[in-house]
């Protein structure tokens, strides 16, 4: 994982509140080496040991409603790259189609197998081939959709710097999201105005704090949240 010269950043990227976070990312060149190192050993393991799990999901899934045993959905990662995020499909098929990109508590268009895995964030596990890929790190900012990064404050724009994470600070926080939005009459845009700026405040802080140790901290309470 390298930090690309400033000159080369997308121009949405090239602001005065990008510059602080960059100067002290790009002197972590070790961390993110390292980084890098941990997360493709570490979903290669884990790709092997669940193998059995992931099997068996699949066919719950493919038995519990028609459609595709997993969801692919743009995002957005480092640099602005659009990619395709890998989920275990947890919704009716085509659900982006016919709601909002969030979901609220209680959303009609997930599936009963679906809400059982959402609960315990199964569901992210097909996110360990993302990692492989170099698309995402085990830890950083969630890749929003692009319509929600179309709507990113300058600083915002920082958190684009390092690549979209499957757990992060923000997501612990914010592990109950969907009940925040459960009467909102207006997903999206109750989203863009009122949750996504809270998440972004602890996103910029993790940037302002990025090590490795810190990354393992948050991989644990992680892991601790989803079996308590």
């Amino acid at each position: 994982m390298r930090i690309v010269k400033w000159d080369n950043l997308p121009e949405n990227m090239k602001n005065d509140d990008v510059r602080d976070y960059y100067n002290f990312i790009s002197k972590k060149h070790i961390s993110l080496v390292l980084k890098r190192c941990f997360d493709v050993l570490m979903a290669a393991f884990m790709i092997i040991l669940l193998s059995p799990l992931l099997f068996i999901i699949s066919i719950l899934i493919k038995i519990d409603s028609p459609g595709p045993i997993l969801y692919r959905q743009e995002r957005v990662t480092q640099y602005g790259k659009v990619f395709r995020v890998c989920k275990f499909r947890t919704m009716v098929n085509n659900a982006d189609k016919i709601g909002a990109h969030v979901t609220s508590d209680g959303d009609s268009r997930i599936t009963k197998i679906g809400r059982k895995i959402r609960n315990s964030r199964i569901d992210e596990l097909p996110q360990l081939f993302n990692i492989m890929a170099g698309t995402m790190s085990f830890v950083g900012t969630r890749p929003e959709a692009i319509r929600y990064v179309e709507c990113y404050s300058p600083d915002m724009y920082a958190t684009l710097l390092l690549p979209a994470g499957v757990t992060s600070e923000a997501s612990i926080k914010f592990k109950d999201e969907a009940k925040l939005l459960t009467n909102s009459e207006n997903i999206d845009g109750d989203y863009i105005e009122k949750v996504l700026p809270k998440k972004m405040e602890y996103n910029l802080s993790y940037l302002k704090e990025f090590s490795l140790i810190r990354d393992l901290k948050l991989m644990l309470e992680t892991v601790l949240i989803v079996f308590r």
